[in-house]
């Protein structure tokens, strides 16, 4: 497998699983039996985890690392928020007020993430 394999592999996880959680959010806000299906319950966490793979692969082949890279290390931080955020939205924020909240929150740090991730700036909304 070659890196712009490799590459295009992640950032199609990504795509799938923004999508996935955008989903299960708006079900979450609709009070959807959809989010008790066993396949809404397993198939983002398989996304999740090819995800989080290709992005080690990618790390490894690359040579950029957290912590060498500020770019990388602002999308590892942001995913630990995106993270958080989205468990909040989809499972433990205890009202719908606050779990709406953590849902825009956690859209917006995916948002970031992407942000960064095509500019390679940890700060791709400010001009340079």
């Amino acid at each position: 497998m070659d890196y712009l394999l490799l590459k295009h592999f992640h950032m199609s996880c990504a795509a799938l699983s923004g999508s996935f959680f955008l989903l299960r959010g708006a079900w979450m806000l609709t009070g959807s039996p959809m989010l008790t299906r066993r396949w809404v319950k397993t198939l983002p966490h398989l996304v999740d985890t090819l995800l989080l793979v290709s992005a080690l692969g990618l790390v490894g082949w690359s040579h950029q690392y957290p912590g060498r890279f500020p770019w990388l290390t602002a999308k590892v931080l942001a995913l630990v928020a995106y993270i958080v955020l989205g468990s909040v939205a989809l499972k433990y924020g205890p009202s719908l007020w606050l779990r709406a909240v953590a849902l825009l929150a956690a859209l917006g740090v995916f948002a970031y993430i992407v942000s960064v991730a095509m500019t390679r700036n940890p700060f791709p909304f400010v001009a340079s």
